[in-house]
């Protein structure tokens, strides 16, 4: 059976994670992903190096992607865009605008070479306000959001170090990126797609901005302690710590229950998850007791057979070796020249019954494909060599 998207041609000019890794989504699905790279590697290639001369960051994005070097703002390098583009489906660049025009590679360039191409970008800030022009990464979402205030202390924010503001604008350009192509098999237009960092970040933190603007709650910082339910902390254990999570009454029925403390039930303190909120200190202090006289694995053997949500707070070599991380089988080794072992890539975390990820391929070398590339778009040996010669590859 074919893959989803085989057929599909996509550029991937992006940087970092928010474009690279809507590139990486739709390779996952069969798209014939082409990463376009500076010359000397692009950024995500070093941090956090691994071996072989890339970073952690770089084996996640580009799995199942092919690889090539050109300099898209020389002259040579401006007609083997135009070319790419008349042969491509997508082009993903989360580039200033500025540099986008300056590249050649702004959408009204590039409908001049295919009318019907589907261009997806994103920024910080968006395109239009008192922001617009400023860059920035996944941690200006989290701070202009309200997300980064409401995490730590009210003496001390705190930036979440995984960057769930630009994995979720991949999510969401990657979902419109399908929508596009599903609008142009219906119409045949094709369509520019605008994420922003900070518009995701807005859109994941709703909920807090939506009461504040309705209640005027001013909640402030609780650190772990959850402010609309309780118990929801994390809590320390004989041998570690572990996360509580009780939203509603039957789940807060069963862990009064639990606690033997069955009065609990009728104190009006207590009645619903807004209160519990308010009085969470109070449910904490008894949930604190309780754990620090149990391992971590029989808190959550115990809570576990009781229906109550609550988990191991792990190291991230306590993730590896965990056997439910292990069952789940979205890390998958993955090989590239020079790395001491195989890397574990995490795969789409979805599981479709008709609908199926292609067979892992490993992330390209720098330029691996460019001169097999540059042939399929016509370029003789000699041209490539040329190109090669001035450096516009």
């Amino acid at each position: 059976m074919a893959a989803l998207l085989q057929g599909i041609r996509v550029l991937d000019f992006g940087r970092y994670i928010a474009g690279p890794y809507c590139g990486a989504l739709l390779a996952e699905y069969g798209a014939d992903v082409i990463r376009i790279e500076k010359r000397d590697g692009s950024e995500d290639r070093f941090p956090a190096q691994v071996g072989g001369g890339v970073g952690a960051l770089f084996l996640q994005m580009n799995r199942n992607k092919r690889s090539i070097t050109l300099d898209p703002a020389s002259p040579e390098g401006r007609k083997v865009v135009a070319r790419m583009v008349k042969t491509a489906d997508v082009v993903i660049a989360n580039l200033p605008e500025a540099t986008l025009v300056s590249m050649g590679l702004d959408y009204p360039t590039l409908c001049t070479y295919r009318p019907d191409i589907i261009f997806v970008t994103n920024t910080a800030f968006g395109t239009r306000g008192p922001m617009a022009k400023n860059v920035g990464f996944d941690g200006i979402g989290q701070a202009m959001s309200g997300a980064a205030y409401m995490t730590g202390s009210i003496d001390q924010p705190h930036r979440f170090s995984a960057p769930w503001v630009d994995f979720s604008t991949a999510l969401h350009c990657a979902f419109g990126t399908l929508a596009a192509l599903m609008e142009r098999a219906k119409t045949g237009k094709g369509q520019k797609i605008e994420g922003a960092l900070l518009a995701t970040a807005i859109t994941v933190n709703n909920a807090s901005l939506i009461e504040q603007a309705l209640t005027q709650v001013n909640r402030v910082p609780t650190s772990n302690r959850g402010q609309t339910a309780a118990p929801s902390d994390i809590f320390k254990a004989k041998d570690g710590w572990v996360l509580v999570a009780v939203t509603g009454n039957p789940l807060y029925r069963r862990w009064a229950k639990l606690m033997g403390e069955p009065e609990w039930l009728t104190d009006p303190r207590f009645a619903t998850d807004d209160d519990r909120g308010r009085h969470a200190a109070i449910i904490s202090e008894r949930m604190n007791r309780w754990c620090a006289e149990r391992s971590s694995d029989e808190i959550v053997k115990i809570l576990g057979d009781a229906m109550i949500p609550c988990a191991p707070v792990l190291k991230p070599q306590e993730t590896l070796d965990h056997p439910q991380v292990q069952a789940l089988g979205v890390l998958q080794d993955t090989d590239y020249p020079g790395l001491p072992k195989p890397a574990p890539v995490a795969a789409v975390p979805l599981w479709m019954t008709e609908t199926h990820p292609v067979p892992r391929r490993r992330p390209p070398q720098l330029g691996e494909h460019t001169d097999a590339f540059m042939g399929e778009l016509g370029y003789t040996a000699q041209e490539i060599a040329a190109m090669r010669d001035s450096k516009t590859i």
